[in-house]
């Protein structure tokens, strides 16, 4: 069942952005709020995830729909950005990176080389989360609607798909050296 909410997550965060652009002169930000603190709402009950994003994205969407505001629809996105940020960050602090863990689900036995290596792909993912965090902001602040569509529903989407292949090779290259 929770894979099913984190599934359902997944989805509503890729479509958001499609969703606001087109579904908000037919939607108010009540009803958007009450549909994605649902799904955060199970997320979080379920035990799946990182709890603090969860809960805080349940309050940002219980905000939302009690606010009503349709400017806030626009900072969703800045909210994961800068959740994951956290996440990611407090992970180089605190225990093991999260890259690391990622790592050891296919390989629990990582070499020294592996473990830098896994912290440095957590850093240029907080760099990722802060860039994509700071981009989404300025959109929602100053930027039409339909560019703060276009980049976080599209372009931002394209530049993780381009951090993951980037980071493939790069590994690659890594685990061949001696």
């Amino acid at each position: 069942m929770s894979r099913l909410f984190g599934a359902g997550l997944l989805l509503a965060g890729v479509l958001y952005p499609f969703a606001v652009y087109f579904g908000a002169p037919h939607y108010s930000a009540r009803q958007f709020g009450l549909l994605l603190g649902a799904l955060w709402l199970a997320r979080a009950l379920t035990g799946h995830g990182h709890k603090g994003l969860a809960w805080s994205a349940l309050a940002f969407c219980v905000a939302m729909a009690g606010l009503g505001d349709t400017q806030l629809l626009r900072w969703y996105p800045v909210l994961l950005s800068a959740g994951l940020l956290v996440i990611f960050s407090l992970s180089l602090r605190h225990g093991m990176p999260v890259a690391e863990r990622l790592a050891r689900l296919t390989d629990p036995e990582l070499p020294p080389k592996a473990i830098r290596y896994t912290r440095q792909v957590t850093q240029a993912w907080c760099l990722f989360f802060l860039l994509n965090g700071l981009a989404a902001a300025s959109l929602a602040l100053w930027a039409p609607l339909a560019w703060w569509a276009l980049y976080t529903g599209v372009i931002a989407y394209l530049l993780m798909g381009v951090l993951f292949a980037g980071e493939w090779m790069i590994r690659q290259r890594v685990r061949a050296r001696p």
